[in-house]
């Protein structure tokens, strides 16, 4: 009987051995990134504004290499950088929906911006979510097709979906940070409360250390005093430190500098909304203490 369960030990031990090339991506770097998911259950809240131009404020600054994840099937992260864009080999669809463990950076591009490469959405996004649904241990698809790549960059920013469908649902699995932007409105605050609440089953049911990095205030309008206070008062009252001090205010350039696909650092440098963004990043910086054991990039 001993001998039997011996045998098949030896079996099992010998097919997982053969499997490992083919299931396992190897890492051939040697940076350690910072994965961060911005997401929002509200669409319209400045998250891809966030996304495109803090990842641009921190390539700026010349200190990190990002790479952004465009996990939005609405492609806005996409659009909104399209001047700096280029084809890569396969599609983010190609990744998610293969058979067997593929590298995310078979998606990756260098952008036309010294530091900043990205994985763009794709028209098979919009049918991806839906035939994720089917796969055995879904929700890892995403955080094992990154494991390489956390090896070249410094820091990795993934745009959700306005929803919490099996998208999002990779993206907050394979990141160690959320950060959560929030306008003035009700439907905004109370959609942060639904997010944190996946957070806390994220972390419960799947075993994993999810952090909120952060809850921004964004589009701001400085007429609207009261909404801004009561809303941003709310916010204080229920969510404390998570709170940034950084607000992002409605500003003209951000809207032109989208339509113009460029970032803001690119359209206007000088406008309120650049400076709101550079403010962001260094407030995230020194609250996630980025650059603790990285290699830094010395050249812009």
């Amino acid at each position: 009987m001993n001998r039997s369960i011996g045998v098949r030990s030896l079996i099992s031990a010998g097919i997982n051995k053969l499997k490992a090339p083919t299931d396992e991506i190897p890492i051939t770097g040697s940076r350690r990134a910072l994965v961060m998911a911005i997401a929002a259950q509200k669409g319209g809240v400045g998250k891809t504004t966030t996304t495109v131009n803090l990842a641009c404020a921190w390539a700026k600054q010349s200190k990190y290499r990002i790479l952004v994840i465009d996990i939005d099937p609405q492609g806005h992260v996409s659009s909104s950088l399209r001047e700096n864009i280029k084809p890569a080999s396969s599609t983010l669809t190609d990744i998610l929906l293969a058979e067997r463990p593929r590298d995310i950076l078979d998606a990756v591009f260098q952008t036309n911006l010294p530091n900043l490469s990205l994985t763009a959405a794709d028209k098979g996004l919009a049918e991806t979510d839906a035939q994720m649904a089917s796969r055995v241990g879904r929700e890892y698809i995403l955080k094992s097709a990154i494991a390489n790549a956390r090896s070249h960059f410094d820091i990795i920013l993934i745009d959700c979906p306005p929803n919490l469908g099996n998208l999002t649902l990779n993206a907050l699995v394979a990141a160690d940070h959320v950060l959560v932007p929030c306008d003035m409105s009700i439907l905004a605050f109370e959609g942060v409360a639904d997010l944190l609440g996946t957070v806390r089953t994220v972390n419960l049911r799947l075993g994993q250390n999810l952090d909120v990095a952060g809850i921004i205030r964004t589009r701001v309008d400085g007429r609207t005093r009261q909404i801004n206070d009561a809303i941003g008062g709310a916010l204080r009252d229920n969510y404390g430190d998570l709170l940034l001090d950084t607000i992002i205010p409605i500003n003209s350039a951000l809207a032109k500098a989208q339509a113009a696909g460029l970032s803001i650092f690119e359209f206007q440098a000088r406008s309120r909304g650049a400076e709101a963004y550079l403010d962001l990043s260094n407030e995230l910086e020194g609250r996630l203490s980025l650059g603790a054991g990285q290699d830094r990039v010395s050249t812009y």
